[in-house]
């Protein structure tokens, strides 16, 4: 059920003692963040008549939003808004609330309720009230791809090993299960292959794959004989047949195989996958692929989420019709590297974009030609910002879909940030400044 408590939580009076700066960066952004219209299209995710009452909607978003401007965790950005007068003005929590108003735990599972419609209802409202208002720029698609990295440490062969042999003890804990092979031998074992630096990995891994291979048919016996709901014989068959592709492709590296398909590098992540940069260091990073296109201002137009890495001459056609979705219109030039580059990509974007600079100067008319290297360079400068500076570098949800959420709220933050930068900057005009509600 909804509680209905949209409506502003603050007096003049109370305004007027706390928020003495009416310049600062959330009391603007709380202006011009569509709030009703947020509140309107998630309501969709509640019941509005059966349930308890839950979160009001306004606080929800504002709580996701502003933890991602200031990359607080869920537990800070809790404790900061009832420490902090200005969160708590852009958050509309009033003092009567502010030591319930809600719990870390809460965040989690409003983003399970949510799930990748309501992060894209947030985003796609906060991005469409800029570009009514004439803020973003249509004229230039700047492309590219990098690595959203998962929160995970360094995998290696008998690390996954040793972790798939602990989940299955644990799941023979959890049910009052009499562990089919010496679990604790492999402890030892591990903490000798933790330790010994000048071990042979090769040999650990033979050891530790056999036990493997040993335990899983028992794994497969106790879960048929199990008297448990559907839910976790479903689950426990799901990481059977993770632990079992883990299986096959131990021995698909035994044999020496150099490339496997679909490599497991996590088994709390099971999307991850190891993405090879051109780059010297590190040559590797492990996570899902995104791609991002930004306008020359530096807005970010568009995110999509990918497993693995898909080539960019793949996904190339598809970034142009989102960005016209997102825009209402191509855009007048269109900028990528040497990787987007095909025959056919050439074709589609010459019927689209007026100029197609794909890495090569000749791509484009010599009178141009500078100012479309200045936009290649500019990507780089866009998509380090989006990951070091806005979050984008690392996922801290679980799992695909989370990365996709991550990417979402991290794109709502990074446009209104670049919003906050034109802004203090006076680079926006007074008719947009109208629109947004800033000026009368």
């Amino acid at each position: 059920m909804i509680e209905n408590t949209f409506n502003d939580n603050f007096s003049q009076e109370w305004i007027a003692k706390n928020i003495t700066d009416s310049n600062n960066e959330l009391v603007i952004l709380r202006e011009i963040i569509p709030w009703e219209k947020i509140v309107k299209e998630l309501s969709q995710f509640y019941n509005k008549i059966k349930g308890c009452y839950g979160k009001p909607i306004r606080v929800v978003v504002a709580v996701l939003i502003l933890g991602k401007l200031r990359h607080l965790s869920d537990e800070n950005v809790i404790k900061q808004i009832q420490e902090n007068r200005y969160y708590q003005y852009f958050c509309n929590v009033p003092d009567k609330e502010l030591r319930v108003f809600m719990s870390p735990s809460s965040l989690t599972r409003i983003r399970q309720r949510y799930g990748k419609k309501g992060a894209e209802i947030i985003e796609k409202n906060v991005f469409d009230k800029m570009r009514r208002a004439d803020v973003i720029d249509p004229k230039y698609a700047l492309i590219d791809t990098s690595v959203l990295e998962s929160n995970i440490s360094y995998p290696t062969d008998v690390k996954l090993i040793f972790q798939a042999l602990s989940k299955m003890s644990n799941f023979a804990d959890h049910h009052n299960l009499e562990l089919w092979w010496q679990h604790d031998e492999i402890k030892v074992r591990w903490r000798e292959f933790s330790l010994n630096k000048q071990r042979n990995a090769w040999d650990y891994l033979f050891e530790f794959s056999h036990v493997l291979k040993y335990a899983l048919p028992g794994f497969e016996i106790h879960i048929k004989k199990l008297n448990v709901s559907e839910k976790i014989k479903n689950n426990a068959e799901h990481l059977l047949a993770v632990l079992s592709l883990l299986d096959s492709q131990n021995d698909l590296k035994i044999k020496g195989v150099k490339h496997i398909e679909n490599r497991i590098v996590s088994l709390d992540e099971i999307d991850a996958r190891p993405i090879k940069k051109g780059k010297k260091h590190p040559n590797c990073e492990f996570g899902t692929t995104f791609q991002a296109t930004f306008n020359r201002q530096g807005f970010m137009i568009t995110v999509e989420n990918f497993i693995g890495k898909p080539s960019d001459k793949i996904i190339y056609p598809d970034a142009l019709e989102l960005f016209k979705s997102r825009m209402n219109q191509y855009p007048e030039i269109s900028v990528t590297d040497g990787g987007y580059r095909s025959n056919k990509n050439l074709n589609i974007s010459k019927k689209k974009a007026d100029t197609v600079f794909m890495g090569r100067s000749d791509d484009v008319p010599e009178k141009i030609r500078e100012e479309c290297h200045k936009a290649r360079s500019a990507t780089e400068g866009f998509i380090a910002v989006a990951k070091h500076w806005r979050g984008m570098k690392c996922s801290l949800y679980k799992g695909f879909s989370g990365d996709r959420i991550w990417s979402l709220l991290c794109q709502a933050a990074h446009n209104l940030k670049k919003f906050l930068q034109l802004y203090y900057k006076e680079k926006l005009s007074e008719r947009s400044l109208i629109k947004l509600g800033l000026l009368e």
